[in-house]
């Protein structure tokens, strides 16, 4: 899943870490792949993509992960096509 980008993950002592938001009811959060694939394409290492997510992002007023959640996929993702 992370090879596809369903999911995001980093090394914290060198095991794989997943933050529990980015999974709804034992699945990837269907939203986050496209999400992953945009913020990547625009230039992003994964830790980069991860921080991006779960911080607050001014013009969403949330963080992207919590827009997400919302349901406000198009525009997380025309937010993170304009970082590029």
């Amino acid at each position: 899943m992370i090879e596809e980008h369903s999911l995001l993950a980093i090394r914290r002592d060198k095991v794989l870490v997943v933050p529990d938001v980015f999974i709804r009811d034992g699945e990837p959060l269907p939203e986050l792949k496209g999400t992953v694939i945009v913020l990547f394409d625009s230039g992003f290492a994964t830790e980069e993509a991860m921080q991006w997510l779960l911080d607050e992002e001014e013009s969403l007023g949330v963080a992207p992960i919590d827009a997400l959640l919302a349901g406000r996929k198009a525009e997380v993702r025309r937010v993170a096509q304009a970082l590029a």
